[in-house]
């Protein structure tokens, strides 16, 4: 198996921290993106699945960056930031 090489290398004082390869590193700054889109909408992932049309186990998976968020998704999150109630009309 081959290793990945890492990005960003543990804090060697903590002894929890681990390595960070690319791939991690960027799941999780879209999994922050997608859960502070969220919570600065001031709702919870329930509220936001249905509102934009999510499966709230997808989004779950997403914020806790269990599963990559796809390109599609980190733009459609994008927009919802921007447009909120533009995007929820559109897909009532």
């Amino acid at each position: 198996m081959k290793k990945k090489p890492v990005t960003l290398p543990a804090n060697r004082a903590d002894s929890e921290d681990f390595d960070m390869t690319a791939e991690a590193l960027d799941r999780g700054q879209r999994a922050r993106l997608i859960r502070m889109t969220r919570t600065g909408l001031g709702l919870s992932q329930a509220e936001f699945a249905s509102r934009f049309r999510v499966p709230v186990g997808t989004l779950r998976d997403w914020e806790q960056a269990r599963v990559t968020a796809p390109d599609f998704a980190v733009a459609y999150v994008r927009v919802i930031g921007r447009h909120p109630d533009m995007v929820a009309n559109a897909v009532a």
